[in-house]
């Protein structure tokens, strides 16, 4: 059985943390069933553990947190969604690469059902989309921006942290960090793709596909 949950208002970060954590120790115990939290958070920044202190260029814009989560810098905010995962892979399987790969899988089946090709590239962790619509870089390779973030850590195999969806956020607010340390791509959203998607868009389109990679 999975327990979705929509939490309502922009939910503080470390109380949300400390409450996913807690339900985390209750999977493990064989206490709660897994579960999903969809949510929005107020406008901060998250570090990862491979977060380089550079890449957080304006650092008294937002408050930042240290997640414990794999990966850099990201930006959280009203308009994105925010899908926690606290899946066991004590029954799913012990691979964590599958995992990510099935998380990114996810966001791209997701995607698609509002006909944007979100794709995966090598060596950047994430949901990418090709623009075509913008000026190629200076090397004459299209531009791509990031949708869509992934940072997972895992505790005795059950996850938490998860994926977020840029539907509609303020995308300055990227500006004061180098999301997830890349430099040479930017960000987009949906809205920015020109598409008028709202979050229970994505809500339903993320319950819709969600079984098809984790049964």
């Amino acid at each position: 059985m999975m327990d979705w949950t929509h939490i309502e208002g922009l939910a503080p970060y470390q109380e949300t943390l400390a409450a996913m954590e807690a339900r985390v120790a209750d999977i493990s115990a064989g206490t709660a069933p897994e579960a999903i939290w969809l949510l929005e958070h107020p406008p901060l920044y998250t570090a990862g553990t491979s977060a380089d202190a550079a890449d957080l260029t304006d650092p008294d814009r937002f408050p930042v947190h240290y997640a414990g989560r794999g990966g850099q810098y990201t930006y959280h905010g009203p308009g994105q969604r925010v899908a926690y995962c606290m899946l066991d892979l004590n029954k799913r399987g012990r691979d964590v690469r599958k995992f990510v790969c099935a998380l990114e899988a996810w966001v791209i089946d997701t995607l698609a059902e509002f006909n944007v090709k979100g794709e995966r590239r090598a060596g950047r962790v994430g949901v990418w989309v090709v623009r075509p619509d913008l000026a190629p870089n200076a090397d004459g390779s299209p531009r791509e921006d990031k949708i869509a973030a992934i940072g997972v850590k895992l505790r005795k195999w059950v996850s938490f942290h998860g994926i977020s969806i840029n539907v509609e956020p303020d995308l300055s607010h990227f500006s004061g960090i180098v999301p997830c340390g890349i430099r040479e791509h930017g960000v987009t959203s949906l809205v920015d793709l020109g598409l008028p998607v709202s979050l229970a868009d994505v809500d339903a389109a993320l319950m819709a596909t969600f079984p098809r990679h984790f049964p």
